[in-house]
């Protein structure tokens, strides 16, 4: 008997509702290559119908007090922080992280429900009285309306995260159209805001392709538009919306180089680039890709590399010995394997090739072990394109102003780190390099909360980074009032406020 297989449905106006189109995606168990669930996917007029819900609800929503706003978000951060383990396991089901990953995804995605929390600080306005005789001027910041967010794969839970309690701790309401690929987070996620109190309608969840992303694009009455993916769908998404007069927030690709100088701790450098290389696959955008190394420290570098790369524990993500899950889909799995296979016809020295990795029982899943490529051309394709998947490249560099010219170089401007015993050193870099988060000593520099997550270059499409003091302004506009108020004493005869005439 051939099993019926369960659905995931939209959220709109606070409820389930049935996909109507007909059209379903896959969702895949990565770990067996199984198909577990699947995904209906929107038409147009279900997208019009989640932001037709979503404009009824600002209507009450975006004139709501701060306080009403947040006692909702901490009962909602309450409410993730209870269900965490829950979340964790459905982000490893469907996306095949290990469950510590997909913990710490959670982790990250709590503390932008914390900022969001003390939203009434961030949108303190600006008052300067006493501009001219009797005259203030008052700046103020007002929700936008209507905003979407449109999520990646790679963490299905936190980068929607970092963007809705930001978007309706300002007033907003929102449309969510999650990856196909991992879908089922989204919809627990709005089924805790319903249970946390969010009035009907503030938060929505389609789910689709293309069609549902581009119609979320042209919708006259979607404001501003949110997006984590690649760099050419960035650009498509940048280019689109803004065209039909929308604010865009569009973070792209990565290639993210770490500057390896002679004086560095190579332990402490090696431990960081299997982390930052191979964790969660590799699948990070802010995963380290390329080490430059400086002076005559490479082989020993990559030998070290080596030596813990060959250690990392790779299996199903539940089981929690492993370290390292499997991609995502099979087809994701081959395109990265075609970057391993290709590197030594590009000039590339092929240190650890895992392209024929798999785990005994779980054959079918989407496998592939660590890949170490050492002296790679700026010209290979390994080095050029963002494969997403744990494939480190190593390139030599003579001196600090080589590497740093080969860092720059890239298209790319996300993420940068350089690992050094001189502070000099580092502080030249953090000056010099051309990227959006800099870390020094710290491999994956995402920052905290507080502080706004983006790159430069092709790895940043908009204005504004993503969460943080750039979220805030993001999700609002500013208003400037200037008063003037005549004084009490000079009110028309036969008025008394109790003040005493002037004349």
């Amino acid at each position: 008997m051939t099993k019926t297989l369960q659905t995931l449905h939209h959220w709109i106006g606070g409820r389930t509702v049935e996909g109507t189109s007909g059209r379903f995606g896959p969702v895949t168990d990565p770990a067996t290559g199984a198909v577990t669930t699947q995904v209906a996917f929107a038409t147009a007029e279900e997208v019009d119908a989640a932001v037709a819900a979503a404009e009824a609800a600002f209507a009450d929503w975006g004139r709501s007090s701060l306080a009403a706003r947040t006692t909702i978000l901490f009962r909602f951060r309450a409410l993730v922080d209870a269900h965490r383990d829950e979340i964790a396991r459905l982000i490893t089901a469907e996306h095949g992280k290990v469950h510590s990953d997909a913990l710490g995804e959670v982790a990250r995605g709590l503390e932008i429900i914390d900022l969001a929390c003390g939203i009434p600080v961030q949108l303190k306005g600006e008052l300067s009285t006493e501009v001219a005789n009797r005259v203030d001027v008052a700046a103020i910041r007002r929700p936008l309306g209507v905003v979407a967010g449109i999520t990646p794969f790679n963490f299905p839970a936190m980068v929607p995260l970092w963007m809705f309690p930001l978007a309706v701790a300002c007033g907003n309401t929102f449309v969510l159209k999650p990856s196909e690929k991992d879908p089922s987070a989204a919809n627990l996620l709005a089924s805790l805001l319903a249970e946390a109190g969010l009035p009907d309608g503030v938060f929505n969840v389609v789910h689709g392709d293309r069609v549902a992303v581009d119609r979320l694009l042209e919708h006259p009455d979607v404001r501003a538009v949110s997006f984590v993916g690649s760099t050419p769908v960035a650009r498509h998404i940048h280019t689109t919306a803004a065209a039909h007069g929308k604010r865009v927030q569009a973070l792209g690709g990565a290639k993210n180089h770490m500057l390896v100088l002679p004086d560095a701790d190579l332990d402490a450098a090696a431990d960081a680039a299997v982390s930052a290389a191979y964790g969660s696959a590799g699948e990070r955008c802010m995963a380290i890709s390329a080490v430059v190394t400086v002076g005559a420290i490479g082989d020993e570098l990559v030998r070290r590399i080596r030596e813990r790369a060959e250690k990392v524990v790779i299996g199903p993500g539940h089981d929690p010995v492993s370290e390292m899950g499997p991609l995502i889909t099979r087809a994701h799995r081959d395109k990265v394997a075609s970057y391993v296979r290709g590197a030594a016809a590009q000039g590339a020295e092929v240190v650890l090739d895992g392209t024929g990795f798999t785990v005994e029982g779980y054959e079918d899943g989407h496998w592939i072990g660590i890949s170490l490529l050492d002296r790679v051309p700026v010209t290979a394709d390994a080095y050029r394109d963002e494969i997403f998947g744990p494939v480190l490249c190593v390139l030599r560099a003579e001196t600090y102003e080589e590497g740093l010219a080969l860092v720059n170089a890239s298209p790319f401007g996300n993420g940068a780190a350089i690992f050094t015993r001189d502070g000099g050193a580092a502080r030249r870099f953090q000056m010099e390099v051309e990227a959006g988060m800099v870390g020094v000593n710290v491999p994956i520099p995402v920052p905290v909360g507080y502080h706004s997550f983006g790159g430069w270059k092709d790895s940043l499409f908009g204005d504004h980074h993503i969460y943080g003091n750039d979220g805030t302004r993001f999700y609002t506009r500013g208003k400037v009032v200037t008063t003037r108020w005549p004084d009490p004493a000079d009110t028309p005869p036969g008025v008394d406020l109790g003040f005493p005439r002037n004349h």
